[in-house]
C-alpha cells in the first residue's frame, strides 16, 4: 500500500477571523472564488489504499484520517478505483446487504448477482471499490469540478497530474471555499449610495429571474428601498438575495406588492403589512401602511 505521508511540522493555520484565500481584493470575493482551480482547493497529501488492502485496514485508514473515501492505487501508481462510505453500507455483517426476492434474482444476469455478492461479502478493497472513477485535473476550474460531482452524484473526486493522484476534493473542501468567500464579502470603508445602486441594478441584469422592469431601487445612507410589484412570491426571495449580496448595504426595506396575474389581486409586501408584534414597525408617509425595517445580518445598523 502506498505510504501515508503527513507533514510533521505543519504550518499554523491563520486565525479564522482573518484568513481569506482571496488576498487583498475584497470588493467581489465571489469573482475570485470562481477563478479558483482544483490545485487551490484540493486536500493533500492523499491517503490511499491498494487493491489488496484488507477492508478492515481501509476502514481504519478512513477513521484515522477523518475522511469518507480512499482512492485505490495499484503498484504502478495508477488510479484503479475508489472505496467510500457508500460502498460499505450494504454489508452482510450488518444485515444490510439488501436481499432481493428470489424471483427478481432470477431476472438478473449471473454477472450482476456475482458483483453484488462480492460487494457485500468481499474482504479486500478491490472487491468492494467503485470503478471507473470520475476525476478532474489539477487545472480544472471550480465550476467544472462541481458539475462533474453533480453529474456523477458523488461526494468527492480525485485530482490528477497526468496519471498520478495528487489530491482529493470533497464537498467539504468546496463548502470551505464558500465560507471563505462569504467571510471576505465585506466592504472596505463606506460605499456611496450611487455605487450600491449601480451594483444592485447590475445584479438584476444578470439574474433573468428578477422582474427588473417592475422594480424601482433607491438607496439612501446605505438603506435600500424597493418599490413596485412582483407576480410570484418566489421572486421576492430572489430579489432579496440579489440585494443582500451587494457590499455596503445597511438595511433593506421591501415595499414590493404581489400581484396575482390572473385575478389581479394585489397584496402588500410583508414589510408593509400590519405589525405582528415580532418587530418594530416604522410609520411611512401619510396614507401608507407601517414599514418594518429588515436589517441585513452582519452589517452595522
Amino acid at each position: 500500500m502506498p505510504k501515508v505521508t503527513r507533514d510533521p511540522n505543519p504550518a499554523p493555520a491563520p486565525p479564522a477571523d482573518t484568513y481569506s484565500p482571496f488576498g487583498s481584493d475584497r470588493a467581489r470575493p465571489e469573482r475570485r472564488a470562481q477563478q479558483m482551480r482544483a490545485r487551490q482547493i484540493m486536500s493533500a497529501p492523499v491517503v490511499s489504499a491498494c487493491p489488496k488492502t484488507t477492508l478492515r485496514r481501509a476502514i481504519d485508514l478512513m477513521l484515522e484520517a477523518g475522511i469518507s473515501g480512499l482512492p485505490v492505487i495499484d503498484a504502478q501508481g495508477l488510479l484503479v478505483g475508489i472505496v467510500t462510505e457508500g460502498d460499505l453500507l450494504r454489508r452482510t455483517e450488518l444485515g444490510t446487504e439488501g436481499r432481493a426476492p428470489r424471483w427478481i434474482q432470477y431476472l438478473r444476469s449471473p454477472g450482476k448477482l456475482a458483483e453484488e455478492y462480492a460487494h457485500s461479502h468481499g474482504r479486500l478493497v478491490e472487491e468492494v471499490m467503485s470503478s471507473p472513477v470520475t476525476t478532474v485535473t489539477e487545472d480544472a476550474p471550480l465550476h467544472a469540478i462541481v458539475e462533474a460531482m453533480a453529474r456523477a452524484r458523488i461526494k468527492r473526486v480525485p485530482v490528477l497530474r497526468g496519471s498520478a493522484v495528487v489530491g482529493m476534493i470533497s464537498r467539504a473542501d468546496i463548502v470551505r471555499v464558500l465560507g471563505a468567500a462569504l467571510a471576505a464579502d465585506q466592504p472596505v470603508g463606506n460605499r456611496s449610495d450611487a455605487d450600491i445602486r449601480h451594483d444592485i441594478l447590475a445584479e438584476f441584469d444578470r439574474a433573468i429571474c428578477i422582474p427588473k422592469a417592475t422594480i424601482e431601487v433607491t438607496v439612501d445612507g446605505g438603506t435600500v428601498e424597493l418599490h413596485g410589484w412582483i407576480t410570484d412570491e418566489r421572486e421576492r426571495s430572489a430579489v432579496h438575495a440579489a440585494v443582500e449580496g451587494v457590499p455596503g448595504i445597511k438595511a433593506l426595506r421591501d415595499h414590493l406588492a404581489w400581484v396575482e396575474p390572473i385575478t389581479g389581486l394585489v397584496l402588500p409586501s410583508p414589510d408593509d403589512g400590519d405589525s405582528d408584534g415580532t418587530g418594530a414597525a416604522e410609520p411611512g408617509p401619510p396614507g401608507t401602511p407601517p414599514v418594518a425595517e429588515s436589517q441585513i445580518a452582519g452589517t452595522p445598523s
